[in-house]
């Protein structure tokens, strides 16, 4: 039932991600174009993901369990380190010259975008690399 239920939000997510168009580096890449040709539908699509999640993420909040009985596992940490600076700044930086990220970016792997997978393969690199760093810490 738990891979079921996670197969069918993916499914979910990157539907919505196709139907907002979120999925078009193009699109992406002119919402971040501020000062020249800026398409502000991207800040509608956050806003409104960000309207859909508030009321489950309460909930969750307050119960330990999820509906599914797994333990709810929301981060507890409020600081602002130079791990999470650095990675949200290496996003960004990725973000913004590829136009994608890592939702779209596994939405456009079944079509064929030679670019999703340049993005995806560095991805996993980049998490090889995480992990192995991590380790000889």
């Amino acid at each position: 039932m738990k891979k079921l239920t996670a197969f069918v939000a993916g499914l979910l997510f990157g539907i919505g991600l196709l139907l907002a168009g979120m999925a078009n580096p193009a699109k992406v890449l002119g919402f971040l174009d501020i000062a020249g040709a800026w398409d502000p539908s991207l800040a509608l699509v956050m806003v409104a993901a960000i309207a859909v999640a508030w009321a489950p993420f309460h909930w969750a909040m307050k119960h330990p369990t999820s509906l599914l009985g797994a333990p709810m596992q929301l981060p507890v940490s409020r600081e602002l380190d130079r791990r999470l600076i650095g990675g949200s700044v290496l996003f960004g930086v990725g973000w913004g010259i590829a136009g994608i990220c890592p939702g779209p970016a596994l939405v456009l792997l079944p079509t064929g975008h030679w670019q999703a997978w340049v993005f995806v393969i560095a991805m996993l690199a980049g998490m090889l690399i995480f992990k192995a760093l991590q380790t000889r810490r």
